[in-house]
């Protein structure tokens, strides 16, 4: 009778542990918000965005770089949605935003910034973090310092604002600045070829068997569409304008001090940490986290960067 009442209890007891973890997890799922996805017009086009969160609650701006959308967040919402409001638009030529003719728009930073800005006046956003990836980068400073009082706090992921971190990669990059030929644009396609895209998403990461082939096949479907190669080049051109802009971004970073975390996967070969560690000479709240992985960082990351962002953005925003 003993032996009986312990093999009872004990199965009692793990009911009750499985009813308590099927609870928690229950809750947890509840607590979360189902990510929706629209469009806006803006300036006569159609921006595709992904939203998700509370609208009361703080906003985070997500922007995305290159060759991507704003896929590349779709997991970041999901794990956000709980106490933060997200908004991640793709750009114009990117991801399901319209790809206006480049003979009717300028596939220019600047005007992805001011396409950007459209997009929070249109939705009424006024205070709001902003998550700077890639392009996202000089894509959002040029908000940043145009609008200061309107962010709350920087979050940048492997993107630039120091000539430090322009090194190998951008060699022939920096040739097509000097010379915007037919024969430098050409050496520059293979970025945006399946092979160079799911490199983008494997090198530098632990275990590349952990990484989607969905990334590279998803991004494949814009950048194949006509015209978008000579969108992606001349994005790549225009890239030249952002460097020039760097000293105006730091000197906004010395004077309004935005509490800044760098969430940054060390190994990747694009923006290497040397663009990382620069930060630290103008912000004095700053917190720096250089994570083992590569360019895409939130695919092999992403669970440990959203507590870095939920952590750093509780005690600095909410």
């Amino acid at each position: 009778m003993k032996k009986l009442f312990t093999t009872t209890s004990l199965l009692t007891s793990l009911a009750l542990l499985l009813a308590i973890s099927t609870s928690s997890i229950a809750n947890a799922a509840a607590a979360t918000t189902p990510t929706t996805y629209k469009t806006v017009q803006v300036e006569g086009l159609d921006i595709f965005y992904r939203e998700a969160g509370p609208k009361n609650a703080p906003t985070i701006v997500l922007l995305h770089g290159y060759p991507t959308s704003s896929h590349m967040f779709r997991n970041l919402i999901r794990d956000l949605s709980d106490e933060y409001h997200l908004l991640a638009p793709d750009y114009p030529g990117f991801g399901r935003s319209t790809q206006p003719p480049m003979s009717e728009f300028d596939y220019t930073f600047a005007n992805m910034a001011n396409i950007v800005e459209g997009f929070l006046a249109a939705l009424e956003v006024e205070k709001y973090s902003l998550y700077l990836m890639d392009y996202g980068a000089p894509v959002g400073y040029r908000i940043a310092a145009k609008y200061p009082d309107k962010v709350t706090a920087l979050i940048v992921q492997n993107g630039n604002a120091y000539e430090e971190g322009l090194k190998e990669f951008w060699e022939p990059i920096k040739r097509y600045w000097n010379a915007n030929t037919l024969e430098n644009g050409k050496a520059l396609e293979g970025f945006h070829s399946l092979d160079g895209l799911q490199w983008q998403y494997t090198h530098g990461v632990r275990d590349a068997e952990k990484i989607s082939p969905d990334n590279w096949q998803v991004d494949l479907q814009h950048l194949t569409r006509p015209e978008n190669n000579e969108i992606q080049l001349a994005m790549f051109y225009d890239y030249r304008t952002n460097v020039p802009l760097y000293p105006q971004w730091q000197a906004y970073f010395r004077e309004y001090q935005p509490p800044t975390l760098i969430v940054w996967g060390k190994n990747d070969y694009i923006f290497p940490a040397d663009g990382a560690h620069p930060y630290q000479r103008d912000l004095k709240d700053i917190e720096v986290h250089l994570l083992d992985t590569g360019h895409f960082a939130l695919e092999e990351d992403g669970q440990l960067m959203a507590g870095y962002i939920r952590d750093f953005l509780a005690r600095k925003v909410n």
